[in-house]
């Protein structure tokens, strides 16, 4: 098997977040150029609800409607998203048969084996997860955990930069709105 260059499309991701600060186009962009580069079946990436009890769907790539619509991944009964967002890259060996996967049955319909899990971490902040969806049993390299992890911090600040041109956009429209009824006065 031929040695990626994850220098390479670590530089394509970097590249695609730099092209855009709509936060959709971004994370579409990311999980896409994820599964591309480590040649799997499907990405994703799952922010966490403001009340941090449920992963909701960001961006996905490979993944059918109804595995999408199947709906939020629950902390409480998600074993595998427990132990990542303390932190950590996890890999399951096989998603149908693991008790830590939420949604065994979906993986099995969707016809995913492993997955691996890095959490999205601003500072020591979790804010969601990148998923990677295998469609056979495979254990990941360390070059591509790195490159996941890598990934997974740059789209948390991605994200964070997203959220802040958002907010400074509606502020301006706001200030400007203002102002102009000040001048119409």
């Amino acid at each position: 098997m031929k040695e990626k260059n994850y220098f390479k499309a670590f530089y394509d991701v970097v590249q695609v977040i730099n092209a855009s600060l709509d936060l959709s186009t971004v994370l579409d962009e990311i999980v896409k150029a994820v599964a591309g580069a480590m040649s799997v079946k499907a990405a994703s990436i799952r922010l966490l609800d403001t009340r941090r009890k449920a992963l909701l769907m960001g961006a996905s790539y490979g993944l059918s409607k109804g595995y999408i619509r199947k709906g939020p991944v629950l902390i409480k009964e998600s074993g595998l998203d427990q132990k990542v967002l303390k932190g950590k890259i996890i890999w399951i060996r096989d998603a149908q048969t693991d008790p830590d996967f939420q949604y065994s049955a979906g993986a099995k319909a969707e016809g995913f084996r492993s997955v691996i899990v890095a959490p999205l971490t601003t500072g020591k902040k979790v804010i969601g997860v990148l998923r990677v969806y295998s469609d056979k049993v495979r254990k990941f390299n360390k070059q591509e955990m790195l490159f996941l992890e890598a990934v997974a911090k740059l789209s948390a600040i991605a994200l964070d930069n997203a959220r802040l041109h958002q907010a400074l956009k509606t502020n301006y429209d706001l200030l400007v709105a203002h102002k102009y009824r000040l001048d119409d006065n």
